[in-house]
């Protein structure tokens, strides 16, 4: 595997990316984005509800993302995306063949909790 120092980041600046456990509250087709896309409310505890859209329709269907833990980035600005600021960027491993496969946890965790 090729070394990127030239990326590199410091330890501060990884502490600044505030990465949280939240649970999908609402799924619901994105009709408006345009690349296929789900909207989603995902709960994050103390933080609150926040809104975002996620290109991940091809390995999941709004019903079984009802529920589900994820890990997102909650301290990015807030960004228009059609007719809804996204508030938060879930997280996920992005496949050859541009499916995106969600992290997750193996537990159930409270949410809001800090990924560290």
């Amino acid at each position: 595997m090729k070394s990127n120092s030239d990326n590199n980041l410091s330890w501060a600046e990884f502490e600044r990316v505030d990465i949280r456990v939240g649970t999908i509250i609402q799924a619901e087709v994105f009709a408006e984005a345009k690349n296929p896309a789900y909207k989603l409310h995902i709960d994050f505890g103390a933080l609150g509800i926040k809104k975002t859209s996620a290109q991940i329709t091809v390995l999941y269907s709004t019903e079984e993302l009802i529920g589900k833990q994820v890990v997102a980035v909650v301290n990015f600005p807030p960004k228009q995306i059609a007719n809804i600021q996204s508030e938060c960027l879930i997280l996920g491993a992005l496949g050859n063949d541009k499916a995106i496969t969600l992290l997750g946890l193996d537990k159930e965790v409270e949410n809001g909790l800090r990924i560290g």
